[in-house]
């Protein structure tokens, strides 16, 4: 962080694939650290609230049992990172970062009816493109474990940034006398990750388990249950069974639900009832201070008082 990427120093640590674009193009190496970290976060906060809450991604690249073999919980995080990857590369493009590419093309449909093309929008293919090289790179080198596995790992990554794709719309600016807008400058751009990340959380609850079987000529993914509908292009999909994470179990990658926080209200995955397992939960009250009765003062401030109240902690057994 904050360090020129050295050829020498930095790329050395890649596997061999993605060695050689680290060397070739230096210069995108912090767009996909940015990437990479929003990958962490995004991936904590989709499953804050769930008994596998991502907390283990923070260990990258020494990933736990749960990353590494093929799981539900591995389709999200690889798809999630191609599609971070790709997006920071397309935005830098268009942000003047990168010294190979700039502006994604201008879009071949005509503009909508007091609109013009304009601005900069995100170079999409440019990100797919190098994108897609560097991510799966480690499963075309041979070094992603078994061949199911690295061909899982290949397609969530496509899944993702189909949905990064699928995601690019228009953005405009208006134009004209007082706001009246009576010309819109308009371009093509990308989402905040933020929303590709609940579709694919989505698509990780509707994930499907596959077998890596010989179909024909060559080997294909198909549905583990025969009566499974196929596999497409846009489906997550996982080669083995996730375990319950409801207790600790290092050789599964579980860390277990004991101490996590759980809201006895709630109906969902965060319920003390889901999250605790079962084995119940203990009630703590402590005393919090926080501004209250909070006024206006002409001008121009907001004064408050300091209340003290109390609430109530749930914490799974």
């Amino acid at each position: 962080s904050g360090v020129a990427w050295n050829e020498s120093q930095h790329c050395r640590l890649l596997v061999p694939e993605q060695l050689q674009l680290c060397r070739r193009h230096l210069e995108v190496m912090p767009s996909i650290v940015r990437a990479a970290r929003r990958t962490q976060a995004l991936c904590q906060q989709s499953f804050a609230d769930m008994r596998w809450n991502c907390s283990s991604i923070q260990r990258a690249p020494s990933f736990g049992p749960e990353l590494l073999t093929g799981t539900r919980e591995a389709a999200f995080v690889h798809a999630l990172a191609a599609a971070a990857v790709a997006q920071g590369i397309a935005r830098s493009c268009a942000s003047g970062e990168l010294p190979l590419c700039s502006c994604g093309p201008g879009p071949s449909e005509p503009p909508a009816p007091g609109s013009r093309w304009g601005g900069c929008g995100d170079n999409l293919s440019h990100g797919l493109q190098l994108g897609a090289a560097f991510t799966d790179g480690s499963a075309r080198a041979g070094t992603g474990g078994t061949p199911g596995l690295r061909a899982v790992n290949r397609h969530n990554g496509a899944v993702g940034r189909a949905v990064l794709r699928d995601s690019l719309d228009t953005r405009c600016k208006c134009h004209g006398v007082s706001g009246s807008c009576s010309v819109k400058t308009c371009w093509k751009g990308l989402p905040d990750l933020v929303e590709i990340a609940s579709d694919l959380k989505s698509r990780y609850l509707a994930a499907l388990k596959v077998t890596h079987r010989l179909v024909g000529p060559r080997k294909q993914l198909i549905p583990k249950e025969g009566d499974a509908r196929p596999v497409t292009e846009m489906d997550l999909v996982y080669l083995i069974n996730s375990p319950d994470y409801c207790t600790p179990n290092p050789e599964l990658g579980s860390l277990g639900t004991q101490d996590r926080p759980c809201n006895r209200s709630s109906v969902g995955s965060d319920s003390c009832d889901l999250l605790c397992c079962g084995r119940g939960y203990n009630t703590y009250t402590e005393e919090v201070t926080e501004r209250c009765h909070c006024r206006y003062r002409w001008c121009c401030s907001v004064v408050c008082r300091r209340c003290r109240r109390s609430l109530q902690r749930h914490v799974c057994k």
